[in-house]
């Protein structure tokens, strides 16, 4: 799993499309109201201890409103924070800086969610298995909220539904679980295949042919270690299903390489930033 990076073609187009949602169709009506323009300094202050993401997002929004604007960061992405860490120092028209705030602290907030809530769940399991996120994204933000994860610590599932084969439990109840197998394995091309499985039986009825990964889906912990004992002779194994801060330190003792978060990326609470003149 290669670490994920936003490409800066990618930051410009996400962030034009962010400030046009919030400037259609008259601007901030309310900061032409200030009068004067004489240049002020602001900076960004972290209000929580986490994990900071997003800081080429928050920059490139200052700098596509104003270009004079002059944006200093304090922090990197991956850097802890805690409580009243500085994240960037900020000079320019203040009038342009407010239009900014909104739109960058959210981009800051919802990355840096994402990221401490992924490091939480990295440092339970201490390093006996990878913490991987899913496809349980918001519709559009996938890049970010994948780039966000490595940031925390964690790694990549498949991007998009091209990108591997996985063979779960709807395609199983619509065909036959080794059917589906062997026409992976026909027509894989360079591509992983994983498999899910829920039970040992359908475990023991594809041990042996030539894929990549079992995911284990919502077994016990009991079911699971025995699973694990059987398929890490074969296969890489990776477990899912119901996974939270209390018990993926028990999954992690059972020796899976992986374990699959969804919520890392669907329900992480964003990290609360101000900007302060």
């Amino acid at each position: 799993m290669q670490r994920n990076s936003l490409s800066k073609k990618f930051i410009k187009k996400i962030v034009k499309s962010a400030l046009k949602e919030d400037l259609y169709p008259s601007g901030d009506i309310t900061s032409k109201l200030i009068k004067h323009n004489n240049f002020k300094s602001f900076k960004i202050i972290s209000n929580q201890n986490g994990i900071l993401g997003g800081i080429e997002l928050a920059r490139c929004v200052f700098r596509l409103v104003d270009n004079k604007i002059k944006f200093k960061t304090k922090k990197k992405d991956g850097s802890k924070l805690g409580k009243g860490s500085i994240i960037a120092n900020i000079y320019g028209n203040p009038k342009s800086i407010l239009i900014c705030e909104r739109v960058a602290l959210n981009f800051l907030s919802h990355v840096s969610g994402i990221a401490s809530e992924t490091n939480k769940y990295v440092n339970k399991v201490n390093g006996k298995s990878k913490i991987c996120c899913t496809r349980k994204t918001i519709p559009s933000l996938r890049a970010i909220q994948k780039y966000a994860v490595n940031i925390g610590g964690g790694v990549n599932h498949r991007f998009n539904l091209s990108d591997e084969y996985l063979i779960k439990d709807n395609h199983i109840a619509i065909s036959n679980l080794k059917f589906l197998v062997q026409r992976a394995i026909k027509n894989k091309k360079g591509k992983k295949i994983t498999v899910e499985v829920d039970n040992l039986n359908q475990l023991k009825s594809i041990l042996g042919l030539k894929f990549n990964t079992v995911l284990f889906d919502n077994m016990t912990i009991r079911n699971l270690k025995k699973g694990v004992m059987i398929a890490k002779k074969y296969y890489e194994t990776e477990a899912s299903g119901n996974v939270s801060l209390k018990n993926v330190a028990m999954i992690a003792k059972t020796g899976v390489d992986r374990i699959s978060v969804g919520r890392i990326t669907h329900s992480a609470s964003a990290l609360d930033f101000k900007l302060e003149i």
